[in-house]
């Protein structure tokens, strides 16, 4: 654990960031997608002929377990998010996000804003989530929990 953090075995942040930062008794999550380490993207499939089916409710799945899993990584979980940042591609999968987002968290869970972007950084990427955890430290512990 430490104060920012890029890791192993998750896919490699497509720039100079890391996939979180602590400050305090905050964890600052980077925008994360639905992408693996090898690259590829969960929810987005091509046939034969490459035509493509994007699955918004297999992409929010995959978000939130990589933000779960980074989360874990800093000694935190699901449960100490306190805001969500949603980042949509299009907003007629509003409803399929919003349905499959609800399989996390209730209306006790984050504030949350979703808005519609342009395009992501993968033209098979249909979301994007940042996230802040509230998990306090032990003091004195060189910032690692209890």
């Amino acid at each position: 654990m430490s104060n920012g953090c890029v890791i192993p075995g998750k896919a490699t942040p497509r720039g100079a960031f890391p996939h979180y930062r602590r400050a305090g008794d905050f964890i600052f999550v980077s925008g994360t997608s639905s992408r693996r380490a090898d690259n590829s993207i969960a929810g987005a499939e091509a046939d034969g002929f490459g035509a493509t089916t994007l699955d918004i409710r297999e992409q929010t799945r995959a978000v939130i377990g990589n933000i779960r899993d980074i989360l874990a990584d800093a000694g935190a979980s699901l449960a100490d998010v306190v805001d969500v940042g949603v980042f949509l591609v299009n907003m007629n999968d509003f409803k399929g996000f919003n349905e499959t987002y609800a399989e996390y968290f209730g209306t006790d869970g984050p504030t949350r804003t979703t808005v519609a972007v342009h395009q992501l950084p993968h033209p098979h990427l249909l979301i994007e989530i940042k996230a802040t955890a509230y998990a306090p430290v032990a003091r004195g512990q060189n910032g690692k929990a209890d």
